[in-house]
Parts: structure tokens; sequence; C-alpha cells
């Protein structure tokens, strides 16, 4: 190819460069005559290339005869200045409206390093103040909004995270990205994930979505709730939408929940207390009414209520009943099999204590570890937590009521210790009153 083709085809290349680019785009020789004009530039102004590319500056048809001097010396002072310089100029649409744009031009060096021109990208200041903007508001977002703010990619995985959303993970930014969230979440990753394939595959949800998740920290797990908003995100320069991942916002509200949880949770257990004092009531036989409020205490708290009373010699638990069953309490009769308790078995313990005791299966629900601990405290099999509380009335211990959950179930906190007594004491009630001497009354 000869010097000339060569010459031609770079040209054209640059022509198609220039044509292709987002910004408008114009550039000067050192005398100031326009050299370039691409095709942003004619919408936003109006002048093709062929009526731009030959002047000599703006003067006489883009910018105002008292403007012309002054921008074009502002222009082309980039000659001589290093790095870019920054304007913002009215000029003149073909149509003879005025448009305020922001310039940046810099100087072109020719081959013997003397300045040759210059080059000036320039848009409209609106456009420019809403890019501003736009960048901005994602600094701030990245930064340390008072949400936490996550983009994930396509494969789910956190891209970005801010400062925010990692103290709410308990880790530094960098150490979060890239990293399945199966890694970070203990449980709730499962409600998490089906969320944000939903918005990538559908669009975001009308409105914020609520999630209880367990994150994994160094000093451990902790329940939180999260109320979420989701954005799909889409790449602009694609000629369909693309998506790149998923915008997540978060904002920690578990005090506000776990408080709305404990009030309706106190009401149930409030409404429940009343309703099995009214149906034990009518029981005629106090064993039955003890069941009775045992079937009432399960709902909501626990799978099974086991009853152990004190045998004749006062030091051994002899095993009364375990519910659900759909028999009343039976008081053992005496000569019965005392429970063979092993020393630290937790109804022994609350025995001692006269109080309360928690306790729970070592390891993973359904292994074996978990089965044999069920197991040897003669505990319903699938036992994950235990809760042991006395039987006390006028001053004697009566036995141990225990209540046992299972592993979907969470581990008995202090708050269901308390209503365990509150369920205790009544329960002991008719066991004292069971146990009683009856007397034979005439009719009144």
């Amino acid at each position: 190819m000869s010097a000339s083709g060569r010459g031609e085809t770079t040209d054209d290349l640059l022509a198609a460069l220039l044509d292709g680019m987002d910004a408008a785009l114009c550039a000067f020789d050192a005398d100031g005559v326009i050299t370039h004009w691409n095709r942003e530039a004619e919408r936003i102004l109006g002048w093709s290339a062929a009526e731009a590319v030959g002047r000599r500056g703006f003067a006489g048809w883009a910018v105002r005869a008292a403007d012309a001097d002054d921008v074009q010396d502002r222009l082309m002072s980039a000659q001589d200045a290093p790095g870019r310089q920054v304007h913002e100029f009215a000029l003149l649409t073909k149509e003879g409206g005025r448009i305020l744009v922001r310039t940046q031009s810099a100087g072109v060096p020719g081959a013997d390093g003397k300045p040759a021109g210059v080059y000036c990208a320039f848009s409209e200041v609106h456009a420019q103040i809403d890019l501003e903007r736009s960048i901005a508001l994602s600094e701030a977002l990245m930064d340390d909004a008072s949400w936490g703010v996550v983009l994930v990619d396509v494969d789910l995985r956190p891209a970005v995270v801010n400062a925010h959303a990692a103290r709410a993970f308990g880790a530094g930014r960098t150490t979060l990205l890239g990293r399945p969230l199966g890694d970070l979440l203990a449980r709730g990753v499962e409600e998490l994930e089906g969320a944000l394939q939903h918005v990538l595959a559908e669009g975001a949800p009308p409105g914020p979505v609520e999630l209880w998740v367990t994150v994994r920290t160094p000093e451990g797990e902790r329940r939180r709730c999260w109320r979420s908003g989701f954005l799909r995100l889409a790449s602009p320069l694609a000629e369909e939408p693309v998506p790149l991942g998923v915008g997540w916002l978060f904002q920690d509200v578990t005090e506000a929940r776990q408080a709305e949880l404990d009030n309706g949770q106190a009401r149930f257990r409030a409404n429940q207390l009343h309703r099995s004092g009214r149906a034990a009531a009518e029981c005629a036989d106090p064993a039955e009414a003890a069941a009775v409020r045992l079937d009432f205490a399960l709902a909501g708290f626990a799978e099974h209520a086991l009853v152990d009373v004190l045998a004749a010699d006062g030091q051994r638990l002899v095993r009364a009943t375990a519910t659900p069953s759909g028999l009343a309490l039976l008081l053992p009769r005496p000569g019965a099999i005392p429970a063979r308790y092993e020393a630290a078995h937790p109804a022994l313990q609350a025995l001692d204590r006269i109080g309360p005791v928690r306790a729970s299966a070592p390891g993973a629900a359904g292994s074996e570890a978990a089965e044999g601990w069920a197991r040897v405290r003669q505990w319903p099999a699938g036992a994950a937590h235990a809760l042991c509380t006395v039987l006390r009335s006028r001053g004697r211990t009566l036995g141990i009521l225990t209540f046992v959950r299972g592993p979907s179930r969470p581990a008995f906190d202090r708050a269901d210790a308390a209503y365990a007594e509150e369920v205790a004491s009544r329960v002991a009630s008719d066991l004292d009153l069971a146990s009683a001497p009856q007397t034979t009354q005439g009719p009144a």
C-alpha cells in the first residue's frame, strides 16, 4: 500500500473513532482553524462537519460576536498550559438558540514537540451535571451511607461493598469481595439468593423485603433482620439490556422486629395461660388438670413435655408422664422404678439449683452425637434442646418439668425459662392437690 493510501486509511479510522464517541469533539490547528468535528458535536449544536471544518474559531456562527474573542483566547490558551483546562461557554445552535456547554481542552504537540493545535471535548452543562451527580451519589453510597450497599455480580458474589455493609457482616470491605454468600451467612442464604435470582430474571420487587439471616462473624453467629431493597443493574452501553448484577440496599431493623416478636409472643403465652386455667378449672381430677395445662403450654413452645416426680424417699425421680401422648398425667405408684439419670443430668442439676437449667445437643441436628445425647438423657428421639424447671408447691419440691424441642426450633432462652417456671408453678399446684389425701364430703 502506498503512503497516500495508508494516510487515507488512518484518516478514515480517526474519523470513524471520533464519530462513534458519545462526547462532542472538535479540534483546532495552531492557527485556530477547525480540523475535526464529530457527530455528537453536530447533534448538540446542529452544525454539520462540512459546515464547521475549515472555519477559524467559533466567531460569526457558533458564538455571539461579543464573546468570540474571549472564547477563542481561552480555548487556544490550552496549547501553552499543562494538562487539561475546563471552561463553560454559551454557544449558538444552528437554529439560533443559545446552549451552555462545559469544555475540556488540551494542547496537541507536533512531531517536533511544539504546539500544533488544541482538541476540545464538550457537552451540555445539564448533562454534565447529571453525570457528576450520579458519580457523586455512587461515591457517597459506597463510602459510608446509613444503609448497607452491596453490588452483587451475576454469580451472586459481592463485587462492591460499602463501609456500612462491611460492619453489618463483621468483616473488612475487601475481605467480602468475591466470596459466596454461603460463606458469610449461616442461615437465610437461600432466601437472599432466591431474591437476588428473582431480581436478575424478573426485575426488582415492588417494595422492600425483610430477611432474617444469621451472620458469621469472628465473635460468633448473630441473627439479624435486614430490610432490603433490590435493583437490577444493566449496562447502559449495550444495544440490549445486559444484566451486570444486582444492587442490594439494606438496613438493620432487628431491634424493632425483635421487640414486635417478643410482644406478640408474650401476648400469646399470657393468653395460653389464661385458657389453660379455665380448662383446668373444669377438670374434676387435679392430675388431669395438670395434663391439660401441659397441652396448652406446648403450643408454639416445644414438642414434648416430660414430668418426673420425686419418689417417696425424696431423692430419686420417677417418670410420671410424657406429652403429647393423649393420656392424663398419672402419679407413680409406690415401688415405681426410678429414672436412671446420670449424675450430670440437667434434671438433677435443676433439683440442686432449685431453678431452670437449659441444655442443647452438640453437633449438627440428626448427627450421631446429637442422637446419642438425647438417648443417654432418656429424652425423645430427635431432641435438640431441653429446659428443665422445678415443680414446687407450698415450699416443697415435687419433681421436675422438662420441655423438649427438636432441631427446627431455636435453643431455649431466658424468656422461655421464665414462661416454663410460670407453667411449672401451676402444674405443681395441681400435682400437690392430686397427691393430697382425699376426704369424702356429704351433701351440703
